[in-house]
C-alpha cells in the first residue's frame, strides 16, 4: 500500500503506517496527497451546516453531535493527508470510531422518549472506543482499526435494514442509497489499494485533468462522506417521525439534501 520514490515536501519523511496511491507533493510542496486532502471538504463543510439546522431545530444533541463527528473526521483526515504524519494518522482514525459510536447510539436508541439518556449502550460504547484507543496505540496495525470500524458501519446497516423493512419502509430510499453511495466509496478504496501501481502507471500516460479521476480514494473521501451525511438524515427522519414532528428533506441550492422540521400543526 505504501508507495515508493515520492517526492519530498513541507512536512518532510512520512511517519504514518499508511501511504495511499496519490503521488506526494506532486500538486502542492505544502500537501502531501493533494486530492486526498482537498476531497475531505465533503465531510467538513456539510455537517457543519447540518448540526446548525439541527441546534436551529431544537432536535437532541446526540444529533448535533453526529454531525460534528463526522465534520471532526472530515478535519483529522486533512490533516493526516497534508502531512502523512503519525500524530495526524490517529487524528483522522480514532475519530472514525468515536463518531459512529455516536451514531450507533443515536439508530438503536430512535425509539425512546424525548430526550431520555440511556447510560448502559453509553457505557458500552464508551468501554468500546478506549479499548480500540489502548489497544491500537499499541498496536500500530491498520488492518486492527479497519475492522473495529467495519463492525461499527455493520450494527449501523443491520438496524437501519430493520427499521426501513419493518417500521418505516417508506424510508426505504433514503437509507439504500446512503447505503449504496457508502459501498461504492468502499469499492473505490479497495481498487486504489489492490490496483494502486497500475493506476500510478495510468496516471503518467493520461491528460492531468484525467489522471485526477483515477485518484479514488479521494472518490472514496467524497462517497462516504455523502453516505455518512446522508445517514444521519436518515436517524434523525427516523427519530423525528417517532417524535411526531414533521421532517422534511428540502435541497439546498436545489443540489444538497437537508433536514428540516415544520411547525406542528396546531390541534
Amino acid at each position: 500500500m505504501a508507495p515508493s520514490l515520492d517526492r519530498q515536501g513541507y512536512w518532510g519523511r512520512p511517519t504514518s503506517t499508511l501511504d495511499w496511491c496519490e503521488e506526494n507533493y506532486v500538486v502542492s510542496y505544502y500537501i502531501a496527497e493533494f486530492w486526498n486532502t482537498v476531497s475531505n471538504l465533503i465531510m467538513i463543510l456539510p455537517p457543519i451546516c447540518g448540526a446548525i439546522q439541527t441546534f436551529r431545530d431544537g432536535l437532541e444533541t446526540r444529533y448535533i453531535c453526529s454531525f460534528i463527528g463526522l465534520a471532526a473526521v472530515g478535519v483529522g483526515s486533512w490533516c493526516f493527508h497534508m502531512t502523512l504524519l503519525y500524530e495526524m494518522q490517529l487524528l483522522d482514525e480514532l475519530p472514525m470510531i468515536y463518531s459512529t459510536c455516536v451514531f450507533v447510539y443515536c439508530l438503536y436508541e430512535c425509539f425512546k422518549q424525548e430526550n431520555n439518556i440511556s447510560f448502559f449502550p453509553i457505557i458500552l460504547l464508551l468501554i468500546f472506543s478506549v479499548s480500540v484507543t489502548v489497544v491500537y496505540l499499541q498496536w500500530k496495525e491498520p488492518v486492527f482499526h479497519q475492522v473495529m470500524y467495519g463492525a461499527l458501519v455493520a450494527c449501523l446497516v443491520m438496524r437501519s435494514i430493520f427499521i426501513v423493512t419493518w417500521v418505516y419502509p417508506w424510508l426505504r430510499p433514503l437509507c439504500y442509497t446512503s447505503l449504496g453511495i457508502f459501498m461504492l466509496g468502499f469499492l473505490l478504496w479497495n481498487i486504489d489499494n489492490i490496483f494502486c501501481d497500475s493506476l500510478r502507471a495510468s496516471r503518467q500516460t493520461l491528460p492531468p485533468g484525467v489522471g485526477v479521476v483515477t485518484q479514488f480514494h479521494a472518490w472514496w473521501h467524497i462517497f462516504t462522506g455523502l453516505g455518512s451525511y446522508l445517514h444521519i438524515l436518515l436517524s434523525l427522519q427516523i427519530r423525528s417521525t417517532y417524535l411526531k414532528y414533521r421532517p422534511k428533506v428540502k435541497f439546498l441550492c436545489g443540489v444538497w439534501p437537508t433536514l428540516h422540521i415544520e411547525p406542528q400543526k396546531m390541534s
